[in-house]
């Protein structure tokens, strides 16, 4: 069979729900690698909260992360052109401070593998600082000296749809905006026009396969265009609906060795 390029997703996707990847699904990719094919990580998390995932899986292709702000090879700078894609700090500022007024439980800055954070231990930061410390925490507004690469912010749930409504309508041409699902209900925000379907072009390009032959898995609204750029697109069954309905196919769910489909699939 000619080389393929398989795209995983990795919460709700190839995690299972205590943010391990199986045995089952682990090694299918690896029988999958052994025999040619390319394996690709596309997150929306940085690369220092994916990256312990890339090793595990024994990977030698680039990442894509911050949902395709993003997009390097680790072990292969060289022949891999990097893309860092961040936000106007201008507008980022001005979405702190909308936040801010909305007395959101916290905001997160991504810069590249680094970060900063608005308070030092509320809401959803714990899980994604993996022991690392931010650059610093505190007046967002103040502190954010460079361009970011993503915004993160933790609002109140009664009032997250309020505010994505008018972050949209305030800076809809600028600005691209992903709810999380649970248990973080977090709003992240990039560049306008980046998503993972970016990322995946550009290495399926690297690879010369084409998107006849690029197979990928999501769950959540982040996944809709790289589903819909691979010929092949699968929706986990814990998916969300608008996922299912433009996917190819459906599997079982992250708790079921979902991406082992796989086998049946290359006939492993």
């Amino acid at each position: 069979m000619k080389q393929h390029l398989i795209a995983v997703d990795l919460d709700g996707t190839l995690l299972t729900d205590d943010k391990n990847i199986s045995l089952r699904n682990q090694n299918t990719l690896a029988k999958l690698r052994q025999l040619g094919h390319q394996v690709v990580i596309a997150t929306g998390r940085p690369y220092r909260a994916s990256k312990d995932y890339y090793f595990q899986l024994m990977l030698d292709s680039p990442i894509v992360n911050f949902n395709g702000a993003f997009i390097h090879h680790p072990k292969n700078s060289k022949d891999f052109t990097a893309k860092h894609t961040p936000l106007d700090q201008k507008t980022a500022k001005t979405i702190i401070a909308t936040a801010e007024a909305f007395q959101v439980q916290n905001i997160m800055v991504e810069v590249m593998d680094e970060y900063y954070l608005r308070y030092k231990d509320q809401g959803f930061s714990e899980a994604f600082t993996l022991g690392q410390s931010p650059v610093e925490y505190g007046n967002l507004g103040e502190l954010l000296q460079v361009d970011p690469t993503s915004l993160l912010i933790h609002p109140e749930d009664n009032n997250h749809q309020e505010l994505k409504d008018l972050l949209r309508d305030a800076h809809a041409e600028v600005i691209e905006q992903r709810s999380w699902g649970a248990p973080w209900n977090v709003i992240e925000i990039v560049k306008a026009g980046l998503n993972k379907a970016v990322g995946l072009k550009q290495i399926s390009e690297y690879y010369q396969i084409p998107p006849d032959r690029i197979i990928a898995f999501g769950d959540e609204d982040n996944d809709l265009e790289m589903l819909d750029y691979a010929g092949y697109g699968i929706a986990m069954e814990n998916a969300i609906d608008a996922l299912k309905n433009i996917a190819d196919d459906t599997t079982v769910s992250n708790e079921e060795d979902g991406v082992a489909v796989l086998e049946d699939y290359f006939k492993l």
